[in-house]
């Protein structure tokens, strides 16, 4: 019988030491919940190979619209988020579940369309005068309609533009942008993209951008780690790395100098 209580005590002792074992390894991983737009850029591929070289952390990423990103981080689902959203953002952070928001970039959207563009956009002055046109147009456009910070930007310009999204060429997909652009592509629709994706994908698009905003249309992001109140037992400690090596001056030059096609996707924008 002492045996079988020592064997027993000897399979609980490594039990223990196995758990602990399994969470030393966890703590090198952080969770990251960003937008589709920063993995379909290539922006993501480009950084977090620096990054975990730089200090052994494995960054598990998920990528989805800024809105479930979001619920991600309310829910203590993942360490940190990074997306673009300012007012969502805000709410996320004035409700406790985030901490510590800093703008690490930007770029911009631009309304991508067919190079002929049918609903003669290209002479707006505003992205509502140019949505406005293509309601009237008859042309189909394309909507992510999957709650991201790109679909939340779209919604605002229809408001703006008091235009009630429903007109028979709308279609609302629930995809990320990639997907958005291969079937606004295939439609031969408008849409509204980030730049960033457009230039990764505009090899593959017979599109061209028939509104450019500027300003008026800027995209800024954030890094916003998870509230350790909220949940403790999430990595605080990696998020925390990885949010002050975004904003380092190593993160800010990588950020500058990730292009495609010769292009720069991304501004750093995080100033001390």
């Amino acid at each position: 019988m002492l045996k079988l209580k020592q064997l027993m005590g000897f399979v609980a002792a490594a039990g223990m030491l196995l758990n602990v074992t399994a969470y030393a390894q966890d703590t090198k991983v952080i969770k990251l919940a960003t937008t589709t737009s920063t993995e379909n850029s290539g922006l993501l591929g480009y950084l977090l190979p620096k990054f975990e070289a730089d200090t052994g952390y494995q960054v598990q990423v998920i990528a989805t619209g800024t809105g479930k990103a979001l619920k991600l981080g309310t829910q203590g689902d993942v360490d940190l988020v990074m997306t673009h959203a300012p007012k969502a953002e805000a709410k996320f952070v004035e409700d406790g579940f985030g901490v510590e928001p800093r703008g690490i970039m930007e770029n911009d959207f631009v309304v991508l369309g067919p190079k002929n563009d049918p609903a003669k956009i290209l002479a707006s002055k505003t992205a509502e005068e140019a949505f406005t046109k293509i309601a009237k147009s008859g042309i189909p456009f394309i909507s992510r309609g999957d709650d991201s910070g790109t679909n939340k930007k779209e919604i605002l310009i229809w408001k703006a533009a008091n235009v009630t999204p429903d007109f028979a060429g709308y279609k609302s997909i629930g995809q990320g942008m990639g997907k958005t652009l291969l079937m606004a592509n295939e439609m031969q629709a408008y849409t509204l993209s980030d730049r960033g994706t457009y230039i990764a994908y505009k090899g593959k698009l017979d599109l061209q951008v028939d509104f450019d905003g500027g300003k008026t249309l800027a995209n800024p992001y954030q890094v916003i780690l998870i509230n350790p109140k909220k949940y403790p037992d999430l990595n605080h400690k990696g998020a925390r790395a990885f949010s002050d090596w975004l904003i380092s001056d190593k993160g800010q030059q990588l950020i500058n100098g990730f292009e495609v096609q010769g292009q720069q996707l991304f501004k750093a924008t995080y100033h001390k």
